[in-house]
């Protein structure tokens, strides 16, 4: 992968976790996968179109989301219930939109479409893309990996 595609992604999920939740979330490991397989319970898929095709995936434990959304909207949260998911939906959303943005400075022309929640363990999500580079992050919340699978 192009690292001008991968760039815009972590910028934009850098620049959202500081400013919607007062995190600063520090790179981790970087690995390739042929397809994105996550131990996580709360995977948010955000598919690209345009210029670039694939997906980005966002993957968070159950605990980390549950109080990710607890950040976001200042209540408790005990499940992976609709307004979590929602709410993570959303985060996704905004990051892949943001990310978008940076690409579009490229002349790369991307939309994103509508998020897709995948709640459970040991999830596999195939892709399309030769391979699929996992970046895992770490916050005072949790660790969380982002997935991108574009071509």
């Amino acid at each position: 992968m192009d690292v001008k595609y991968l760039n815009p992604i972590i910028s934009a999920t850098d620049s959202v976790f500081k400013t919607m939740l007062s995190l600063e979330p520090k790179k981790g490991e970087i690995s390739v996968q042929e397809d994105l397989v996550t131990d996580k319970e709360a995977n948010v898929i955000i598919g690209m179109t345009g210029d670039i095709k694939g997906s980005i995936v966002y993957s968070f434990s159950q605990a980390m989301a549950l109080k990710v959304v607890e950040a976001m909207s200042g209540m408790e949260m005990k499940e992976l219930d609709k307004f979590v998911t929602s709410a993570m939906g959303e985060l996704g959303n905004i990051i892949s939109g943001q990310a978008t943005t940076g690409l579009a400075d490229q002349d790369l022309n991307c939309d994103i479409a509508p998020p897709q929640i995948v709640t459970g363990s040991n999830i596999n999500i195939s892709s399309e893309a030769d391979k699929v580079l996992k970046v895992n992050f770490v916050t005072d919340l949790g660790e969380f990996d982002v997935g991108f699978s574009v071509k």
